[in-house]
């Protein structure tokens, strides 16, 4: 079965989708996305990536290309013309629109361009310790809102690329002052020397994670506590326990660090608690029937 795509009001098979040769995401990167996860025919979290949606064109001034409401529909109908009935991603991207290039915004009549997606993903993991990976650490080398989904992702790509080049999964990538900021493509998260959990405070430096807000909201429940400290390159590399996360990684365990094993190489109890968590939350605590 062909895949099928939405673009700008019409269903088409993939092949035949297409956008404007000056629409300014091609042109400038001038664009925003979304990715949701699906499974067993329900989104996860889908609230808190529209609401992630709508602060990232809030944030470049670039207008909902329809309602919330029309967008919800939009989704829906993709995942039924895909006969996606167990797991996938939706993938939401909308610019700024086509218009004559100029670094400057075109006129306010013009329509974003919005294109929806879908593909087919493995099962949601079984098993933790199978799940378990490797990262890399590299230069931050990305623009200074990183809080924001924009398409420009030349850095990210670049980061990923390295990691894929040397074997391992994911880049955690380092800032000018040597602390760790996020991954390529997934927030990250340790347990410190002390036993303690930390990520990143949310800032212009990392993505809003929609899977790191959920997990947030979980570990009240699993009895841990949560310090969001940002921590060193240093500190990364003497952390007792190493984990991703994100919408396709959900919590994905990291036990070596530039070839170096994260304590005796083997998931730790915290995170092994926090990845049971998450998938009771994904495969019983959703809300947002497809």
């Amino acid at each position: 079965m062909s895949r099928i795509a939405y673009v700008n009001g019409r269903y088409l098979p993939l092949a035949a989708a297409q956008v404007r040769v000056e629409d300014r995401g091609f042109q400038f990167g001038d664009g925003v996305y979304e990715v949701v996860h699906l499974h067993r025919g329900r989104f996860t979290d889908e609230d808190k990536h529209l609401n992630r949606l709508g602060r990232s064109l809030g944030e470049l001034r670039i207008p909902w290309p329809l309602s919330r409401a029309a967008l919800g529909g939009i989704i829906r109908e993709v995942v039924a013309r895909n006969r996606l009935h167990a797991n996938g991603l939706v993938y939401i991207q909308v610019t700024r629109g086509a218009a004559r290039r100029d670094h400057v915004f075109p006129a306010a009549t013009t329509r974003p361009t919005l294109v929806v997606t879908a593909r087919t993903l493995a099962p949601y993991p079984r098993d933790v310790d199978a799940w378990a990976t490797t990262i890399i650490t590299g230069p931050d080398q990305r623009w200074d809102r990183c809080d924001i989904k924009t398409v420009n992702l030349l850095p990210n790509v670049l980061a990923k690329q390295a990691a894929r080049e040397a074997g391992a999964f994911e880049t955690a990538m380092v800032d000018g002052d040597g602390m760790i900021t996020e991954c390529a493509s997934s927030n990250l998260w340790i347990v410190d020397e002390r036993g303690q959990l930390r990520t990143r405070p949310l800032g212009h430096e990392i993505l809003p994670g929609c899977t790191r807000a959920a997990l947030a909201e979980l570990l009240a429940g699993e009895r841990v506590t949560l310090s969001e400290t940002a921590f060193s390159l240093e500190e990364l590399r003497r952390a007792r326990e190493v984990f991703l996360t994100s919408a396709t990684s959900f919590v994905r365990p990291v036990i070596r660090v530039d070839g170096t094993p994260v304590e005796d190489g083997k998931v730790g109890p915290i995170t092994r608690r926090l990845f049971a968590a998450f998938a009771r939350h994904v495969q019983g605590g959703l809300s947002n029937a497809a």
